[in-house]
């Protein structure tokens, strides 16, 4: 199911079809450098880690991290979406995309149109975003889509530190 377009991108639903892409992106080198080591190895665990923390939160909360797609041929790219993990007060948005679609605004793209998805469509006053402290490309994009670094936390279900960014919908 289509949730939003940009200029450039498609924003849907994941699907057990997507397991394979999954499988590579939760294994790219900088997912755990900058992200964590979820242990999926192989297309079975794909998918039942993809049951848990994509299709699960569609159902309970009518959003979530969403695949992300060209428009121009259709490529899966990514993911990004509004997700609402236990360690922090507010949904949150996050993204990743795989190795060869990096440096070319996907990224600030699909976050600054889910940002806009959770005030508009969501009703979202304050949206947050984690990052490791040292991922400094990831610290470019939220502060180009208009989040503010709020500083280093340790969060519950995170093994290592997070640089804590926030959005706030203004007063107006």
């Amino acid at each position: 199911m289509e949730i939003l377009r940009t200029e450039r991108l498609r924003l849907r639903q994941f699907t057990p079809a997507d397991a394979d892409f999954m499988l590579a992106l939760v294994n790219d080198p900088d997912w755990h450098r900058n992200i964590n080591d979820p242990g999926v190895r192989d297309r079975e665990q794909a998918l039942a880690w993809m049951e848990t923390r994509l299709f699960e939160p569609y159902q309970r909360l009518g959003h979530g991290f969403w695949a992300v797609e060209r428009l121009s041929d259709g490529q899966l790219i990514g993911m990004c979406g509004l997700f609402k993990r236990d360690s922090l007060p507010e949904v949150d948005v996050g993204y990743a995309l795989a190795a060869p679609f990096r440096g070319q605004g996907y990224a600030r793209e699909a976050a600054g149109a889910c940002l806009a998805y959770g005030r508009e469509q969501l009703g979202l006053r304050r949206i947050l975003a984690i990052i490791a402290p040292d991922n400094t490309p990831s610290a470019r994009v939220l502060e180009s889509i208009g989040m503010v670094a709020q500083g280093v936390q340790q969060l519950d279900a995170q093994t290592g530190p997070s640089m804590l960014y926030a959005w706030e919908a203004s007063t107006d």
